[in-house]
């Protein structure tokens, strides 16, 4: 990955070229950014950077044997953790490298990729991932060792927040003294869920959301959009390059999100029960992090239809479809319901992310929607 394909980031991409050639490389930072802001490609052009055989004054040369190695994730000194679960093919004890090849392979096709499209990609999306003690053995075994070929060796942990306590405990003193010429990169979009231990022992460098002009540009190579069509486009997209690609193509989970919203609320106000519980059955059956991702795409809608109703179409972020749905649900989105249906969606999210049953929580939530819809 080299720092010329990450969209935008440009004062990001300076400062940490600086601290390179200045010899200023912190053994231990965080990248905080919202999804789609380019936090994983960011830290891999960086450890790629500071790895390369023949790097320039703004990029690695692309073409060394390090950086060969690196454009496939093939870094024998380059190390990944993220999210895991057990699935048909690992029964029990998953860690990252059980899913290194998938990995691989998804981050070459979508270096802005989200947790859902991860853990979709290798069939837990029943289950939440999670970073699990395990890890943190292995991250110490693999940092013990010596360097193979580059000067320093890297550890890319994404979406760090996940660590489960034990295993954020057993790397507090590794964070804090590492072994010499060893790089660890944190990469979280909530540092909220991070303990605060992790956090005093980190350099964190926050992430922006992409600038407009960066996503513009970026948007019209790769998918040919222009006119009104790209600045709809890139003013939905809000900064992640990751929703921008989902919008683009609107299908998969977005395209079931949507379909599913608008089948509820019209059902709700209809009060067709019988119908509202086969529904409530078919999103209970999904997997966890995909009810997760309803809610939140829910939650959205029910917050974009609410500006809809104030008359503020110009901070409305809504795709075509969602738009045309929108121009006669908005009315039913207002003063005396939004924050009752807010809280209703935000305690569903709290109930399945804890395991509840969610066949309840959702036939509940239905209920309730059909109450609050005729507010």
């Amino acid at each position: 990955m080299l720092f010329k394909d990450i969209i935008g980031q440009n004062e990001i991409k300076q400062d940490l070229i600086d601290t390179v050639n200045n010899n200023r490389i912190s053994h231990a930072l965080l990248f905080y950014g919202p999804e789609g802001s380019g936090s994983l490609s960011i830290a891999i052009a960086y450890a790629q950077y500071i790895n390369c055989e023949n790097r320039g004054e703004t990029d690695s040369c692309g073409v060394c044997p390090s950086c060969l190695k690196y454009n496939k994730l093939q870094h024998p000194d380059l190390h990944f953790v993220f999210p895991v679960a057990t699935n048909a093919e690992i029964k029990r004890i998953p860690v990252s490298d059980n899913f290194i090849a998938e990995w691989r392979e998804i981050f070459l096709q979508q270096p802005y990729l989200s947790l859902d499209m991860w853990l979709a990609h290798i069939g837990v999306e029943n289950k939440q991932g999670s970073i699990q003690k395990e890890e943190s053995r292995e991250i110490v075994r693999k940092l013990n060792l010596k360097t193979y070929e580059a000067e320093y060796k890297v550890m890319i942990i994404w979406m760090a927040e996940k660590m489960n306590e034990t295993c954020a405990n057993k790397l507090l003193k590794i964070l804090e003294e590492p072994p010499p010429k060893t790089l660890f990169i944190l990469i979280s979009e909530h540092t909220e869920d991070l303990m605060s231990t992790i956090l005093s022992r980190t350099q964190i460098i926050r992430i922006p959301k992409i600038d407009d002009e960066s996503m513009r540009n970026k948007l019209q190579t790769d998918f040919d959009v222009h006119g009104d069509d790209l600045d709809t486009l890139t003013h939905n997209a809000n900064g992640n390059y990751f929703k921008a690609f989902q919008l683009v193509s609107f299908e998969n989970s977005n395209s079931d999100f949507f379909n599913y919203f608008t089948q509820i609320m019209r059902l709700a106000y209809q009060k067709n029960l019988p119908e509202l519980l086969d529904i409530s059955e078919q999103i209970g059956g999904m997997g966890r992090e995909k009810q997760k991702g309803f809610l939140e795409y829910s939650l959205k809608m029910l917050r974009e239809n609410f500006i809809l109703n104030q008359q503020k179409q110009e901070i409305v972020y809504l795709y075509k479809k969602e738009k045309e749905f929108s121009q006669k649900f908005h009315s039913f989105i207002n003063e005396r319901n939004i924050a009752q249906l807010t809280k209703e969606f935000n305690e569903a999210h709290y109930h399945v992310e804890r395991n509840g049953n969610s066949k309840i929580i959702f036939f509940d939530l239905i209920l309730k929607i059909m109450v609050l819809l005729r507010a």
